[in-house]
Formats: C-alpha cells, sequence, structure tokens
C-alpha cells in the first residue's frame, strides 16, 4: 500500500519518510485495509485508525427476550431481571488525585516547559478517565444487545442529567449519554428494538399493583403495601419493561 506497511505480525507499522513504529493493535484487524490515519491526542499521545473494507458481518445470537433498564449513579444498569452491571464511580475514585495534578498546573510559570508537561500530566489523566468509562459502557451495551431482542430504557437528556446539583457530577460521571448512544447504533447493527420511555414516577409506582409509592431518592429499598418488597432501580426496571410493552 501506498505510504505504509503493517510488519511483524502487524506489531510494527512502516510509515514513509519515518522509521518503524512499534504498535499496540486493540483488536485484530478484520477485512482489507484501504486508508491509514495517524492522530495525535491532546495528551500527547499517538494513535493510527485503520479504515478497512469488506469486513465480515457480526452474527447475534437470535432471542426474543425483553430487558428493561434502568440508569443508575452507583450502578450504571439494573436490568429488570435483577441483574446489576457497570461501574460509575470512575472520576470520584480518582478525584485526588486530579486535585493533586490540577494544583501543581496552577504552580508553574505560564509559558515554562515545566507547566506544558503538568498541563500533558492531566490531560493523560482525564483521558484515563474517559477511557475507562467508554470501556464499561462498550462492554455493558454490548452484553445486553448480545442477550435480549427488546431493550427499554428512560428517555433521558443531559438536561435531565444536570438538573439536580447534589447529582450532577455523578450523572456526568455516569456517562449515560454515551452509553445510550451506543446502545442505539449496536442495536441497530444486530437488528434488536431498542424503546425509550417516559421516566416520570418509574421509581415510585410499584410493579405488581400499580399503586403509587412515594419516596426520597436516599431510599434505596422499594416498600409496597401489597407486600412487594424490591430493590428500587429493580421496580423501576420492571416499569420501564411493562411500558415498552
Amino acid at each position: 500500500p501506498g505510504g505504509w506497511k503493517l510488519l511483524a505480525e502487524e506489531k510494527r507499522l512502516h510509515l514513509a519518510k519515518c522509521s518503524d513504529i512499534k504498535v499496540r493493535l486493540d483488536r485484530p484487524i478484520e477485512g482489507q485495509i484501504k486508508t491509514v490515519t495517524i492522530k495525535r491526542a491532546r495528551s500527547g499521545r499517538w494513535f493510527v485508525c485503520f479504515s478497512c473494507d469488506a469486513v465480515p458481518a457480526k452474527v447475534y445470537p437470535e432471542t426474543t427476550s425483553a430487558v428493561g433498564i434502568d440508569l443508575g449513579l452507583t450502578t450504571l444498569v439494573t436490568t429488570s431481571d435483577g441483574e446489576k452491571l457497570g461501574d460509575t464511580r470512575f472520576l470520584k475514585r480518582n478525584l485526588k488525585r486530579l486535585r493533586q495534578a490540577q494544583r501543581h498546573v496552577a504552580r508553574q510559570k505560564r509559558g515554562s516547559n515545566r507547566r506544558r508537561k503538568s498541563v500533558r500530566n492531566l490531560a493523560r489523566l482525564h483521558e484515563h478517565i474517559a477511557d475507562q468509562r467508554r470501556d464499561m459502557h462498550h462492554k455493558v451495551s454490548t452484553a445486553l444487545v448480545q442477550r435480549y431482542g427488546l431493550i427499554a430504557h428512560e428517555s433521558i437528556t443531559p438536561a435531565f442529567m444536570l438538573a439536580n446539583p447534589h447529582t450532577a457530577r455523578s450523572a456526568s460521571d455516569a456517562g449515560w449519554s454515551q452509553l445510550l448512544g451506543f446502545l442505539q447504533w449496536k442495536s441497530a447493527e444486530a437488528g434488536r428494538n431498542l424503546v425509550a420511555v417516559d421516566p416520570y414516577n418509574t421509581s415510585q409506582v410499584c410493579s405488581t399493583c400499580g399503586a403509587l409509592v412515594p419516596k426520597p431518592l436516599s431510599q434505596r429499598t422499594h416498600i409496597c403495601p401489597c407486600g412487594t418488597v424490591l430493590d428500587r432501580d429493580h421496580n423501576a426496571a420492571l416499569n420501564i419493561l411493562k411500558l415498552a410493552q
């Protein structure tokens, strides 16, 4: 190919007018490579993107199972089957390191090499957190698409996510919009049915008898006079599935 070539079992990349470069592929290359794009991130890391043609279509198992999912702040997804998937606290776990890195940047003289290095280290930490979140979203969305033919979720907008100042940072850390975006294109690729429903009162209504049982956000267990006792998010996921069906 013009200007580039993969060498040594796809572990080195040869570029024209440049020495061979070590590469680490995130997954095996499928199909025929048509173009190669080199990108540099703000943190200074370099990435190579291979655009391929004639990529074999993914084969998904046949399924008619349906599931409702409730998006949470402590667990990313709770399904109507009672299963909890994913983590949401990547930013929270790295807040101390972020604050230290930001203070280090603030102490450096503007325009100095030390400041540029500190800014680059801060950018790398932000990228690391974003990479962790993106990886989790890919794993959860792929698991749902492989197992269910109908996936029902809450219709949530970024404005809704950030409306409560007490939970805005946790909602941003969870990254619900990115997860739903992954679910949308993966469902289309697999031929699954993705349904968005109105989230109003899904956590307050009893999934068994339909009675309204008001409770604050801090109360994590749904207890109904009819005798139903469920995890709050599990109850909401059951209601979301009923609305979709």
